[in-house]
């Protein structure tokens, strides 16, 4: 059984560690380490990278807070102050990809940095950086899916005021936090020792099946959720955004692979 210690690490005085923050840092440490080693395997600028990882860390927080603050405007519009707590969780990881990459990748570009590696290294250490990440929801006890059986053996605890209010007497749900954890280290693996290799002579593509495979389990986890927000249709958010991100990838990864073959004849 999971249950969460609650979201607060330690109090000092007026400050307050939570558990939430501690694991974005983490993840972003651990990104930032890899994308460091792929780039060193790949003989690139690696003190140049990091440089982009810390301006894309901060456009990735401000645009993860952004994003969901724009599909939760119906709430946020009369709770104002409360927008730049992102300390009490609500955070978009599709908004955060598109702030993060978008101007780390922006930054590394200005600087001289081959834009597709940029593309690639973000997608690998993004891997990483959303599966340890997810342990934060853990702390928060948000972002859990549907109730099940008390036999079940991976079930997680939610306080009663943090259940939805139809599943109110149920004390345990899917811990789907732990299912996208897994998958994205899973995904994060295959990226850093396999795909990366296997097309390392074309350059974008790694980002290109990182996106993919990423979209692909929110499109399994998504369904099992009980706080998606739902656009007008009833839809989930995130999974009309999973299934743009995968259209993307795919044209994307098309693109990218008649441009090298074409590139690699020229020469």
């Amino acid at each position: 059984m999971f249950q969460s210690p609650g979201p607060i690490l330690f109090s000092l005085g007026p400050l307050t560690i939570r558990w939430y923050g501690l694991m974005i840092a983490l993840g972003f440490v651990a990104a930032t380490y890899f994308a460091v080693k792929l780039a060193e395997r790949l003989e690139l600028d690696s003190e140049k990278y990091v440089n982009g990882a810390l301006i894309g860390f901060i456009g990735g927080i401000i645009g993860a807070r952004l994003y969901y603050v724009a599909v939760s405007w119906s709430y946020f519009s009369t709770h104002l102050t409360e927008i730049p707590m992102t300390w009490n969780g609500g955070m978009s990881i599709h908004g955060g990809i598109i702030g993060g990459v978008g101007l780390g990748v922006l930054y590394l570009y200005l600087s001289g940095f081959p834009v597709l590696r940029a593309f690639d290294l973000s997608g690998v250490g993004l891997a990483l950086g959303q599966s340890i990440g997810r342990w934060g929801n853990f702390f928060n006890s948000e972002a859990f899916g549907s109730p099940v059986p008390d036999s079940f053996p991976l079930k997680l605890f939610i306080p009663m005021d943090m259940r939805p209010k139809v599943h109110f007497n149920h004390e345990y749900y899917h811990p789907t936090f732990l299912y996208e954890s897994v998958l994205d280290l899973i995904l994060f693996l295959l990226l850093f020792h396999v795909v990366s290799k296997k097309l390392v002579n074309y350059p974008g593509m790694t980002f290109a099946v990182y996106l993919f495979g990423y979209s692909l389990i929110r499109l399994m986890i998504e369904p099992m959720r009980m706080d998606s927000i739902r656009a007008a249709s009833g839809t989930p958010v995130p999974i009309i955004a999973s299934i743009v991100c995968a259209a993307i990838a795919l044209v994307a990864a098309l693109l990218l692979f008649f441009y090298h073959k074409k590139k690699s004849k020229a020469a």
